[in-house]
């Protein structure tokens, strides 16, 4: 269920109108020269900490970025940090921080939650206050709406563009002439901008485009055979004129020598028409085709600010950057890329005194590269740091009911590094926006997948680090496919998957391991029918040769589609080829998507449709057949599962929240996942709830009255009811000390509401409840 997130807007500027009239009060009154107490300057941190948090949920980034300035003034104000009184500038500047967060919660609304930028002049100030410096003369002039105070088109979104470079300035006007120059010339910029959807439709398009092109070809193939018929026919007759007269023999050559010269015309016609369709296409795929640089080089800075938020030492080296992929890869890789970016300085760079403790040099190096490979892309992330831990791993995957006890010690290194992806899998200390949520890697895994038509795999070495590789197509605008049969089947590849096609004398295979094989170029290749893969039943009559697992196709030889993931590959004993096409491979409906073997469906030339098969499910299902299959228990069934299936077996949850919109809006996401969900206001309401009732998790904020969430956390941890309760705080801040914090007092989940969305919710909630 899709959280629809505009019908808390008028909730959230009903709310943040109390909470400004309260700071507005406050800052007045300091303004005036009146003395303020501890509890009052709390007050009014709690104000712009309830505006922050709520306003985080709702991803009204503006409004969250002048009220984390306004809470970091406040907040140095509470702990003593800046000295009371201040000069009169100083409150003046914190009550244009309060206009400017009023005059963009007005906008809230009938926007739609689309608010322009908020002053950088203002929020630089009210940096510069926080630090106890003088505000600076531009910020006295900031306008406390920010831009949309001055321009009321300012709070439009902007119009989004392709990513065609701006004019140079070679290309552009020149400068007007003197009034007594007659003009020359005027010339046009080489340049225009166009929108992303209007590029979008025109891909989708050039697609449809194709698969229409391969159904002409079809027809035309029809058409030939057809003429072909004719002409059999007239010769036979031209040999037996007896039985007919001599003009409907002249009549029936007259029409066969018509149907021969359309035909001709038509082959020619549809092969000048494949040429503009294949030279149409590629330049429309280059228009969206970006560079990797995109998305690479923000890296860099994302690891060294990661690294120093972690205590670690980072150096990220990038290469490969000019590699071209298209838009819509783009979009997608770059969370993957965070979440694999994380995954390295959180789990992988140890601290810097243990680097030097085990001889390593403290800084951390981490490698992001990319190559061509065949007709697709190779992706590499590497790291020099501790590598997987192997025991950590295999505890984990023991308690979560993975792998069986007695099974550990057979289970080898790949094996293991296969763990990570399986859904819910973490072994952090604490789930954190940044890792131990059990939901990175296998959302990792499920996009390249299941989504960009791609494949994951990662190797590791004890305290030499850890290498992950990403194989990749250039597009998914249009692919090539190879088609083939199985079974009386059609189904079909992406061709990045397929290394080769062979055919195997029956005399060559061999057993291994008491299933076929084949030595190929000194390497076993196991083999395996794709009916008994898929479990098809084979068509009637058919009867099994030699080998009762493979049937030779085409008599004494059996037809092999050989497909390679990484360093693994397998022989597919197919009956048939039927053809290769450039084609668009349609997506599988929601409720389809998920289920591992199939990516999604091709049109024929005969309008048939045909499953698109996913080389990475296949080769999991081949070892699955062979026994090599790691994973024993039926949770791993989860990976199928929609993240917003009623799976929740009636839990009863604990939620906490001074903030009514962030309480109304985390119950609404938890009752419709299944959950009983009880409300406190504050942490005294939650303490009280929490005695006088049983619950199976405690979510909490932190900055609340009467009793702060980690406060809450601690208490409920002495108590005998709630010692191993699941315990997760949702919260504004985000600062690593306060992620310590939440780990000392034993919350067992620590979630950054700037971060926070429904399914890292849900999927945390599930990962505690186990």
């Amino acid at each position: 269920m899709a959280l629809d997130i505009k019908k808390f807007l008028g909730r959230f500027t009903g709310e943040a109108r109390d909470h400004l009239a309260r700071l507005e009060t406050g800052l007045a009154a300091l303004s005036a020269g009146d003395s303020l107490d501890a509890e009052t300057i709390n007050g009014l941190f709690r104000a712009a900490h309830t505006i922050k948090g709520s306003s985080r949920m709702l991803k009204l980034n503006s409004i969250a970025e002048i009220a984390h300035q306004l809470e970091e003034v406040l907040g140095a104000l509470r702990d003593g940090k800046l000295p009371l009184p201040q000069p009169p500038e100083f409150s003046s500047l914190l009550l244009r921080g309060v206009d400017a967060i009023s005059a963009l919660v007005e906008q809230v609304e009938p926007s739609g939650g689309q608010l322009p930028p908020p002053d950088p002049a203002l929020l630089a100030a009210l940096a510069q206050a926080a630090t106890g410096a003088e505000p600076s003369e531009s910020a006295e002039s900031a306008d406390p709406a920010g831009d949309a105070g001055r321009n009321p088109d300012a709070a439009k979104p902007p119009e989004p563009a392709t990513d065609t470079p701006p004019p140079s300035p070679a290309s552009t006007p020149a400068a007007a002439p003197a009034a007594t120059e007659a003009p020359t010339s005027v010339r046009a910029p080489e340049t225009v901008r166009v929108r992303m959807e209007k590029l979008d439709e025109l891909i989708k398009l050039m697609g449809e485009v194709v698969s229409s092109q391969t159904r002409f070809h079809q027809q035309l193939l029809e058409t030939r055979a057809l003429d072909a018929a004719f002409q059999a026919l007239l010769k036979n007759d031209a040999n037996d004129t007896n039985d007919r007269p001599g003009v409907d023999m002249e009549r029936l050559a007259e029409h066969t020598a018509a149907l021969h010269r359309a035909t001709l015309n038509l082959r020619d016609l549809v092969m000048e028409q494949e040429l503009l369709t294949d030279d149409l296409n590629d330049r429309a795929l280059i228009m969206r085709m970006l560079p990797l640089a995109i998305v690479f080089d923000p890296i860099a800075r994302v690891a060294r600010e990661l690294g120093r938020e972690l205590g670690r030492e980072v150096h990220c080296e990038i290469s490969g950057g000019e590699i071209e992929l298209d838009r819509h890869l783009i979009d997608r890789l770059n969370d993957v890329l965070v979440h694999l970016l994380r995954n390295a300085i959180d789990h992988g760079l140890e601290p810097p005194q243990e680097r030097q403790a085990a001889g390593k040099p403290s800084l951390g190096r981490i490698r992001l590269s990319a190559r061509q490979e065949g007709v697709g892309v190779l992706i590499e992330i590497s790291d020099d740091g501790r590598g997987l831990d192997r025991d950590k791993i295999l505890a984990k995957a023991v308690q979560k009911g993975l792998i069986e006890p007695t099974r550990t010690t057979a289970i080898n290194d790949d094996q293991v590094a296969d763990l990570i992806f399986q859904p819910g899998f973490s072994t952090s200390a604490i789930i954190t926006e940044v890792s131990g949520r059990g939901v990175g890697m296998d959302v990792v895994k499920r996009t390249i997948v299941d989504d960009l038509q791609g494949a994951v795999s990662v190797s590791s070495r004890p305290g030499e680090g850890t290498h992950m590789r990403i194989q990749l197509p250039l597009s998914l605008a249009v692919m090539r496919i190879l088609l083939f049969e199985a079974a009386g089947k059609a189904f079909g590849l992406t061709a990045q998957h397929v290394a080769e096609l062979i055919r195997v004398p029956k005399g060559d295979t061999i057993q291994v391991a008491d299933r076929p094989a084949i030595v190929l170029r000194n390497e076993f290749l196991p083999l395996i029918p794709l009916a008994e893969l898929l479990r098809l039943q084979a068509p009637s009559g058919d009867v099994g040769a030699v080998e009762p697992s493979l049937r030779p196709a085409g008599g004494e030889a059996y037809l092999v589609v050989v497909i390679n993931v990484h360093q693994s590959k397998l022989g597919l004993v197919v009956d048939r080829l039927i053809d290769e096409h450039d084609m668009v491979i349609k997506p599988l409906p929601e409720h389809m998507r998920g289920l591992g073997m199939v990516a999604g469906m091709v049109i024929t030339g005969t309008n048939a449709l045909v499953s698109v098969l996913q080389a990475p499910a296949l080769l999991a299902a081949a070892r699955r057949i062979r026994g090599e299959a790691l994973i024993t228990s039926d949770k791993t069934g989860a990976a199928g599962k929609d993240a917003g299936s009623q799976d929740a077996d009636g839990h009863d949850i604990l939620v906490v929240d001074d903030s009514l919109n962030t309480r109304e809006i985390e119950k609404e996401i938890l009752e419709a996942h299944g959950y009983r969900v009880t409300l406190a206001e504050d942490g005294l309401d939650g303490w009280q709830k929490a005695l006088g009732g049983h619950f199976d998790a405690v979510l909490t904020d932190v900055d609340m009255p009467g009793m702060d969430g980690f406060s809450l956390t601690a208490r409920l941890r002495e108590n005998d009811r709630y010692r191993t309760t699941p315990i997760a705080i949702i919260t504004s801040r985000q600062k690593e000390e306060d992620k310590q914090r939440g780990i000392q007092v034993g919350a067992d989940a620590y979630i950054v509401k700037g971060d926070f969305n429904q399914s890292s919710l849900v999927e945390t909630l599930k990962n505690l409840l186990g």
